[in-house]
């Protein structure tokens, strides 16, 4: 596959700026004049600058630009950068058609253990990042972050595309997970639905209530998708759909960081930026390029194996009166991070470990001789 034919340049007024030797710029390979050496990378940069899945536009072809500009002025973290900057993925001719173009490229990338950040355009755009899965012959899970449920029967393609990825197929999605939404933004009967699939939901107010209990949430991702319209417009202005209440930018960064420890993700979108609603020192723009920031030094902090029977892991195995019998846990020793096993019938349809994030709470609630919610949906999952 020659990658290289879907992508324009990284902007030259982007190099006409000085940056400081140990901005994030010097530390990256960019796609200028040449089209950057793949070997030995870990991250990948992709902008998007499609916008016919949005509501409304005005200028979000410009947003993977402008959140380009703020990431390259920042500092580099402690750990040497493997990272490229692809440049900017090339619209298709129909909208349909960009989302096959993301879905060629992710799946290119990771086959080659290469993680892709995209980012840019509309949030619709995550149907061609969840598209890039389908040969991989398992299931996976797909946390998304947005004020909205995306699950409409008509509208544009960003008001449905969740709904989309849900109807998709083949059917390879084992899991879907929400956070952040607001309920008056949301038809309570998208809710219901929800809960009858098994599908995990965290409104904005349980969400900052008990923030630390979305990790485990954001841990078992295989793909995370985020819509600015999640951060409050205060933070995030020029968000293409701007709320006034939602996550402070400093939340974002946390989920972004959250998302960068986990080792299982393989791949991340940050989407619904237009610069033409965003403030005069393009804030919004400012605020993705941390977030990525936050995303970059969380992946270059991975510490767990996720190999349990290891000597990095403590085992806990907790006794009740009720069925099951037992529960176990798992402590890693390196970043206290906690696991529980969940049993279920050996079918084959299931290509994962029966082993899924948890939090210490989990554990305290199994000592008092009760079974932990978390423990009780991922079962009902897997069966």
């Amino acid at each position: 596959m020659n990658i290289q034919s879907f992508f324009d340049p990284v902007a030259d007024f982007l190099f006409e700026k000085k940056y400081s030797e140990n901005s994030f710029c010097h530390q990256i390979r960019a796609h200028r004049t040449e089209f950057p050496d793949l070997k030995g990378i870990q991250i990948a940069l992709v902008g998007i600058k499609e916008k016919r899945g949005a509501k409304r536009s005005e200028s979000i072809e410009r947003g993977s630009s402008e959140i380009r500009e703020k990431l390259y002025e920042l500092k580099k973290g402690l750990v040497p950068y493997r990272i490229a900057d692809l440049g900017d993925l090339i619209s298709g001719e129909s909208l349909n058609d960009t989302y096959q173009n993301i879905r060629q490229v992710g799946e290119f990338l990771m086959k080659s253990q290469i993680l892709p950040i995209f980012f840019g355009g509309s949030h619709d755009l995550d149907y061609g990042q969840y598209l890039s899965y389908q040969k991989m012959k398992k299931l996976v899970t797909l946390v998304t972050v947005d004020s909205k449920v995306d699950m409409e029967e008509s509208g544009p393609e960003d008001d449905r595309h969740t709904q989309e990825i849900v109807l998709h197929q083949p059917n390879f999605l084992f899991s879907y997970t929400h956070l952040a939404y607001q309920s008056f933004l949301v038809d309570p009967t998208l809710i219901n639905v929800m809960e009858k699939l098994y599908f995990d939901h965290v409104r904005l107010g349980q969400l900052r209530d008990k923030f630390k209990e979305t990790e485990p949430l954001i841990r078992d991702a295989d793909l995370l998708s985020f819509d600015l319209s999640a951060i409050q417009s205060s933070d995030a202005p020029g968000a293409v759909d701007a709320q006034p209440f939602g996550l402070s930018g400093e939340e974002a960064c946390q989920v972004f960081w959250f998302a960068g420890m986990n080792e299982k993700l393989s791949s991340i979108g940050l989407y619904g930026y237009d610069p033409y609603f965003d403030d005069a020192n393009n804030k919004t723009a400012k605020v993705a390029a941390v977030m990525i920031w936050y995303f970059v030094e969380g992946f270059y902090s991975r510490k767990d194996s996720l190999s349990f029977k290891s000597a990095d892991y403590i085992k806990y195995t907790v006794s009740l009166d009720t069925k099951p019998n037992n529960l176990v846990f798992y402590k890693s020793k390196r970043s206290g991070k906690w696991w529980m096993e969940i049993p279920h019938n050996e079918t084959g349809r299931y290509d994962r470990v029966s082993t899924v994030p948890c939090s210490y709470s989990d554990y305290l609630v199994a000592q008092k001789g009760e079974i932990p919610e978390r423990w009780i949906n991922a079962q009902i999952k897997l069966y």
